[in-house]
């Protein structure tokens, strides 16, 4: 169904910019947020906060057009759409060069919606055997309640993954993400798609590790989802999501009869998402510092002979697919991990970083502050210890997040006396 409020995405400069975008041989997701004009009715800078739950109608007829999608310009109910979520969605869209957005009150909110989305009961799923621990939970665990069933693969091998489309013609979504979480491998989006496409099934993407850095839509695929929780909101004050792709996909999550979105109701609260809309105009300059940041470890690390893992450099085995997809100008994102060999090592180095101030020991990425986490014990605790072997996690890497430091090399200092404290 599609409701007559969309038509203000599109009603105006809005719809000319999109297709600007998305013709551009050079995409500059900031550039494409700095150029919508977010003024509200009363002309302030930002857009009004709506924290209405349900929209008046001067008259009867226009409740029940705007129910049928047959009028313009009015809003229904605030699970479905509410204005400060619309003003959110616009600059999520022209972000990622897609024509629509959703927001969504969690990360995992906007996965599983997402994928429930696709799949009926005897679909499959063929997906990344590295990704978020919740996701693989839900897609190995949750999803056989409704007889749909996965097939995990390593999606760097492109051999793999054709031959598991092959064995199972009922896939339905290829899911993946940019840089999976928490080895730090590249997905080779535009051969994905192909292959997706080619197998009748549609490509879902986790951007949340790159926002700005790479734009999965424009390199073939369907639907890029997002943890906003992370580095589009930047604060860890709050846990939100989104889901981005064409009108005719985002219009059928909403849709009253069977839309997923719709009907399960994962809507993120409008305060939060004006909250979120002014912190997306520092995301450039923050993901830029991130990476920054990450590359000068990086390059320390490679110095001191530590065993680390970031694809930014020359060395990591996907840099020149990184290269070949990236939108230039953001860096190699904030991402970086070291391997201590054991679990127990990695616990008791993070606990003297945190008293020396490297940052804290606590999960999630994308705050101002370094974060830093073991991943086999923490957000990837979900997988199975076999299959975390099987992709090449060792039970004793740290992955960091790296923070907005302004001192860098005070940070590499505090991390190395950290190792070399405890290697006495």
């Amino acid at each position: 169904m599609f409701f007559s409020y969309i038509c203000i995405f599109f009603g105006n400069q809005q719809n000319y910019l999109t297709f600007y975008i998305l013709n551009m041989s050079k995409f500059d997701p900031a550039t494409a947020i700095q150029r919508i004009d977010g003024r509200d009715a009363n002309r302030g800078v930002n857009p009004a906060i709506c924290d209405s739950a349900t929209f008046t109608f001067p008259e009867a007829h226009l409740m029940t057009e705007t129910f049928h999608g047959e009028t313009e310009g009015y809003f229904l109910y605030s699970r479905h759409w509410n204005p400060s979520n619309l003003a959110l969605c616009q600059r999520l869209a022209a972000m990622e060069g897609t024509e629509m957005a959703w927001v969504t009150g969690s990360g995992l909110a906007a996965i599983t919606s997402a994928l429930l989305h696709e799949v009926n009961a005897g679909d499959h799923i063929v997906a990344s055997m590295t990704t978020y621990g919740g996701t693989f939970a839900f897609m190995a665990n949750y999803l056989k309640k409704f007889n749909v069933n996965c097939t995990f693969v390593n999606m760097q091998n492109l051999d793999a993954v054709k031959k598991a489309l092959a064995e199972h013609p009922n896939t339905k979504v290829v899911y993946t993400e940019t840089m999976n979480n928490p080895l730090l491998r590249i997905a080779n989006i535009p051969e994905l798609s192909k292959m997706a496409h080619a197998a009748g099934a549609k490509l879902i993407v986790d951007n949340t590790f790159t926002p700005m850095i790479f734009s999965p839509c424009r390199l073939g695929a369907d639907v890029t989802v997002y943890s906003m929780t992370k580095y589009i909101n930047g604060t860890n004050d709050c846990v939100a999501g989104a889901i981005c792709g064409s009108a005719e996909y985002i219009n059928s999550l909403i849709d009253v009869n069977n839309g997923t979105c719709m009907l399960l109701g994962p809507v993120l609260d409008p305060m939060r998402s004006a909250s979120i809309n002014k912190n997306l105009h520092t995301l450039h300059i923050r993901m830029k510092k991130h990476g920054e940041n990450a590359m000068y470890l990086a390059k320390r690390f490679k110095e001191v002979g530590f065993k680390y893992n970031y694809p930014g450099l020359p060395e990591h085995p996907d840099y020149e697919l990184f290269c070949s997809m990236m939108n230039e100008g953001y860096g190699f994102g904030g991402m970086i991990s070291i391997d201590m060999g054991t679990a127990d090592r990695a616990s008791k180095i993070m606990e003297l970083m945190q008293q020396k101030g490297v940052g804290y020991l606590a999960v999630s990425l994308g705050y101002f502050k370094t974060l830093f986490s073991n991943s086999g014990k923490s957000t990837s605790s979900e997988v199975p210890e076999d299959i975390q072997k099987e992709m090449g996690m060792s039970e004793g890497l740290i992955r960091f997040s790296m923070g907005l430091d302004n001192d860098i090399e005070a940070t590499f200092q505090l991390i190395k006396e950290s190792v070399d404290a405890f290697n006495k």
